[in-house]
């Protein structure tokens, strides 16, 4: 069998690593996040799905991937419409930097399982309908 050259084994790897890079995480409740831009993410699941499931997913990439502490706040950027970083229907998109994603935090309930821009929840907080079953509420 013939080896292949480190040049050539180097180029391919080159190809994939676009495609990684780019893949959507993984989070919990069988959810996925995607980047839309610095300051914004999108959550989706396979179909439209209850509001439990987007703050999940978003506490969940928040805490793992971006490493925002138990305190940090997420706030809704915009509510359920289509995908603008994925080809999906219904996503919901989110930011830890509101300013940043040029929306206004709104005061609201300790607990808010709304999804109006500007609502938000402690990664803590919305990490808890990680463990709530689906149609709970």
């Amino acid at each position: 069998m013939k080896r292949l050259s480190p040049a050539v084994l180097g180029a391919a790897l080159a190809l994939c690593l676009p495609v990684a890079a780019s893949a959507d995480f993984v989070a919990r409740r069988d959810m996925r996040v995607s980047v839309v831009n610095d300051a914004v993410f999108e959550v989706y699941g396979r179909s439209p799905t209850s509001s439990e499931r987007y703050w999940c997913g978003a506490a969940d990439y928040a805490h793992r991937v971006l490493g925002a502490p138990w305190g940090a706040r997420i706030h809704v950027v915009r509510g359920r419409g289509p995908g603008e970083s994925v080809n999906k229907r219904t996503t919901v998109q989110f930011t830890l930097d509101p300013e940043a994603a040029g929306i206004v935090p709104e005061e609201a309930p300790l607990v808010s399982l709304s999804l109006r821009v500007g609502r938000s929840q402690t990664v803590q907080r919305s990490i808890q309908d990680c463990s709530v079953p689906e149609g709970w509420f």
